[in-house]
């Protein structure tokens, strides 16, 4: 009997890790052929296997190139998507904190339903919104500029569902009333006491409010029509654009500086990780366990 078991579990095991490599594979081969192109020129992109290097490496070229080409906007692009990444998920991982601590640790009237509207939003695409604030915007003349990416940003129903869920068991309620009976305000208690207990769910949101920003390209594309104020995304596009162009005009000798930029764009968002790797898993472990 034993000897089946073992049999089955070894079978279930062999069948897990075929399928785990296959994910793998789906999300590291389209990367690695990214980084491999970024040493190629637009004739080596064609003539080689996209798998491997070339004989000709030409990535400090390629990436000379990104740099000085339309007169170093990419530095901007750059720029651009820092100012709205990091304000933007910091802003947004404070006011998650806040909302999300406050449904967890006080009780008022209409706080379950509009937390249910808080919930019922996350299902709601972000594109679907996105011509809506456009048309607000407009009206408050705020398209086209930072304050048009900035003011979406910092809205996170996500992160105020996680933030509750987390608080939940973060944060001790006989701990709070300790506090409230040596007279310390309620604000000074969050700021205080809660948010250190928060910090590892604070830093939750802010890892994939940075990564959604980061990716962000529809609501700037409608939003911003200044390349001075793209980010990356929006910039990267409009080169592939050039670059492939269907009126006669394509431009294919910059698909390599196309590659190249968007695989620099990578980089930031994977060290993010690994520096935030640590708060992020005890952010999800120590909220799965309650107390």
């Amino acid at each position: 009997m034993s000897r089946k078991t073992d049999f089955y579990r070894n079978k279930k095991s062999n069948v897990l890790s075929v399928v785990m490599l296959g994910v793998a594979a789906y999300f590291v081969i389209p990367i690695l052929w990214l980084f491999v192109s970024t040493t190629k020129s637009v004739t080596g992109l064609y003539n080689s296997f996209g798998l491997w290097f070339s004989k000709e490496n030409l990535f400090w070229f390629n990436v000379k190139n990104v740099f000085t080409f339309d007169d170093g906007i990419y530095t901007k692009w750059i720029m651009n998507t820092f100012i709205y990444a990091v304000i933007g998920s910091i802003c947004a991982a404070f006011i998650a904190t806040m909302a999300g601590y406050g449904f967890s640790k006080y009780r008022f009237k209409g706080g379950k339903p509009i937390f249910g509207l808080v919930v019922g939003s996350i299902m709601i695409p972000s594109t679907a919104l996105a011509i809506p604030t456009f048309l607000v915007f407009s009206e408050l003349n705020l398209v086209n500029t930072r304050w048009a990416i900035l003011i979406p940003s910092v809205v996170s129903p996500l992160g105020v569902y996680l933030m509750r869920v987390y608080s939940d068991s973060a944060v001790p309620q006989n701990l709070i009333e300790a506090a409230r009976i040596d007279g310390v305000g309620e604000f000074r208690i969050f700021t205080t006491i809660s948010l250190r207990l928060l910090a590892p769910g604070f830093v939750t949101v802010v890892l994939l409010s940075i990564v959604g920003i980061w990716n962000n390209y529809f609501l700037p594309q409608i939003m911003l029509t200044s390349p001075e104020l793209q980010p990356l995304t929006v910039g990267l596009a409009g080169w592939s654009g050039r670059s492939t162009s269907a009126g006669g005009g394509a431009d294919s000798s910059i698909q390599s500086i196309v590659l190249t930029g968007a695989s620099l764009s990578i980089i930031p968002l994977i060290i993010v990780f690994l520096f935030l790797q640590r708060y992020w898993e005890n952010g999800l472990s120590s909220g799965a366990v309650k107390e």
